[in-house]
């Protein structure tokens, strides 16, 4: 499958919410859809990595597929607040690089070929 930039698939997630006489939830909607679908992500993670096993009973579901939901979650509430995410990213990586540039320990050139 091709890689798609986050303007193409805001754009994919417009043309799909677009067909609905319902459009987009509201913002307080979405905010709680993402705390659930952020739930299930964790209740995945906690399932792998932590000490709860699933049941016997209990469907299949992959961090992957839970990470797809939390993405398609934020995806509408940036194109129902007209948020590019393209540029949110870019600020926040500016912010980063600049507020966080000193404050974890860096890996020196010759620990990378190590």
């Amino acid at each position: 499958m091709a890689e798609k930039s986050i303007a193409h698939m805001q754009q994919e997630v417009d043309a799909y919410i677009s067909q609905f006489k319902e459009g987009y939830f509201s913002p307080l909607a979405m905010m709680a859809r993402l705390t659930e679908e952020m739930g299930e992500l964790a209740r995945e993670i906690n399932h792998f990595y932590g000490e709860k096993p699933k049941k016997h009973s209990e469907e299949e579901k992959s961090m992957e597929q839970e990470m797809g939901d939390v993405l398609f979650v934020m995806i509408c509430m940036a194109n129902s607040l007209d948020i590019d995410l393209e540029e949110a990213f870019r600020l926040v990586m500016s912010k980063f690089q600049k507020r966080d540039k000193d404050r974890w320990t860096k890996i020196e050139e010759s620990e990378e070929t190590t």
